[in-house]
Parts: structure tokens; C-alpha cells; sequence
């Protein structure tokens, strides 16, 4: 009985990994285009 626990191993979260993946994509993104993002915001509209 004791074996079983064992043997059976844990999935891994696959909604989990896809999330922090995409999130990390983002970050990326975000990252690398950063000096065209504060820019625009401080732009001045007239």
C-alpha cells in the first residue's frame, strides 16, 4: 500500500505554467518597450 503513494506522481499544473509563461511574455514586452511607453504617457497632447 505504502508503494502506491510513491509511484503515483503529481501532474504539474498546466493552467499554472501557461499563466506565469504569459505573464512573463508580458513582462518581457513590457520590458523592451518601456522607453516608448514613459514617453508616450508624458507626451504632451494639444
Amino acid at each position: 500500500m505504502g508503494d502506491q503513494r510513491f509511484k503515483k506522481r503529481k501532474q504539474p499544473n498546466k493552467k499554472r505554467l501557461f499563466l506565469l509563461l504569459l505573464l512573463l511574455v508580458v513582462i518581457a514586452y513590457l520590458w523592451l518597450n518601456s522607453e516608448g511607453i514613459i514617453s508616450s504617457l508624458f507626451e504632451i497632447k494639444e
